[in-house]
């Protein structure tokens, strides 16, 4: 393969990820803790897009546990959309980890 060649590769493939980066944004996953007392929904992006707390789970003499389930969703939340990140950018990739692109 010729210089010429790998660079329209390595440009399709640039291509390729922005489109799927940008897909990303509309995708979301879910998590939650204490069995559902708390979710979050964060998009593809690695933004939390929402937080749904149980009024079963708002006791004011133990905040410190909401802010806990609070916490431990939201890091799960963000795990599963690095998750969901990585699967679609190894799509593009075929696995190989490329410089600067975040997976």
């Amino acid at each position: 393969m010729n210089l010429g060649n790998m660079m329209k590769q390595a440009q399709k493939i640039q291509e390729k990820m922005a489109k799927v980066q940008e897909e990303l944004g509309e995708k979301t996953v879910q998590a939650e803790a204490g069995g559902g007392m708390v979710e979050v929904v964060a998009n593809g992006r690695q933004e939390i897009v929402s937080v749904k707390i149980s009024p079963d789970a708002v006791e004011l003499s133990d905040i410190s546990m909401l802010e806990d389930l609070i916490t431990s969703a939201v890091n799960e939340a963000l795990r599963s959309s690095k998750a969901l990140l990585q699967e679609e950018l190894g799509k593009i990739t075929g696995g190989i980890r490329i410089p600067g692109i975040t997976m």
